[in-house]
């Protein structure tokens, strides 16, 4: 079934059910040429009845002929209230056959003709997803992946309180966190060829732009292997702070202690003496240099505080 935007919906549709009910689309279709046109000696068929018949198309799933017949309708009656519904479709039947840049064409006409239209949400929507669902894999260019953040944040800001904002937040988490994997993926590169401050700058640009996504835990352990590398272990014990304060519990913070215990750098936990002689442990909150054991070697894990950054440069 055809997704159709939903203030079009309310008003246009009854009409359609009633003309696609009198069964004139088929007759249309007797009067076209092979590439949707009509021949000379038939008259063009009224505008809702042509739009009527691009619908009819679409609910069948041929998307090229669609497009055609809302052409016609945009084409041959300009100014009636079908053109309009007619050059949004034509966005939408484009963007259904995944001809992505004809369907952005469409709907960036849509909007810079009708910016105050009800349907032009569902407009700046359609456009985003033409870039949304041509993100590549994360060892590619990510080109489109900003152009899809930017129209997803356009649809957000403009309309936040619409449905397709609330859809547009979903995909813009999923589209940070392909950034994110494009990032690590050079980080790692160049760790592995001791491009050392290269690496630094990606996983730091992971840390601090795409703090929410998946792979924040994995760039602050592997600043903390960069660091050492580098003889800065005072950096290194900052950065495993702030990935046990936010992460207590996940293996890239274990792997971060054990990296760090390995290489003497693991203090021990500074005690007092109580008023009846028992050593108890100093809160580590009041030493947020000192690195803590994961959560999982401690009979009662702190709770954890989330995305506290601060670095060490």
């Amino acid at each position: 079934m055809t997704n159709f935007p939903s203030g079009f919906a309310r008003t246009a549709l009854p009409a359609l059910a009633l003309l696609l009910g009198l069964g004139g689309c088929s007759l249309l279709e007797n009067s076209e040429t092979a590439n949707g046109d009509y021949a000379s000696n038939v008259a063009l068929p009224p505008a809702d009845v042509l739009y009527a018949q691009g619908v009819a198309y679409l609910q069948r799933g041929d998307n090229e002929r669609a497009v055609k017949a809302f052409d016609n309708v945009e084409e041959n009656y300009p100014y009636s209230s079908w053109a309009t519904h007619a050059e949004l479709l034509a966005g939408y039947a484009q963007y259904k056959d995944q001809n992505y840049d004809d369907a952005i064409s469409a709907l960036n006409r849509y909007i810079g003709l009708h910016p105050e239209n009800p349907d032009v949400a569902y407009a700046y929507y359609l456009k985003s997803l033409c870039y949304y669902e041509q993100i590549d894999d994360v060892q590619r260019d990510q080109t489109t992946t900003y152009e899809a953040i930017q129209t997803l944040t356009d649809v957000t800001t403009r309309f936040p309180d619409s449905a397709y904002a609330h859809d547009a937040r979903i995909k813009l988490r999923l589209a940070d966190n392909r950034l994110a994997g494009h990032d690590m993926i050079i980080g790692r590169f160049y760790e592995k060829q001791h491009l050392y401050g290269a690496a630094v700058g990606r996983y730091q640009d992971i840390v601090t732009t795409f703090q929410t996504t998946t792979y924040t835990p994995e760039a602050l352990e592997r600043l903390v292997e960069v660091y050492l590398d580098l003889g800065l272990p005072d950096a290194a014990q900052r950065t495993a702070s702030v990935l046990g304060y936010n992460y207590p519990g996940s293996t890239w913070y274990q792997t971060a202690y054990n990296s760090l215990k390995a290489h003497n750098l693991v203090a021990p936990a500074p005690t007092s003496v109580d008023q009846s002689g028992a050593a108890v442990t100093a809160q580590r909150a009041a030493d947020t240099s000192a690195v803590a054991p994961p959560a999982d070697m401690e009979q009662t894990a702190p709770a954890p505080g989330k995305h506290h950054w601060y670095w060490p440069f």
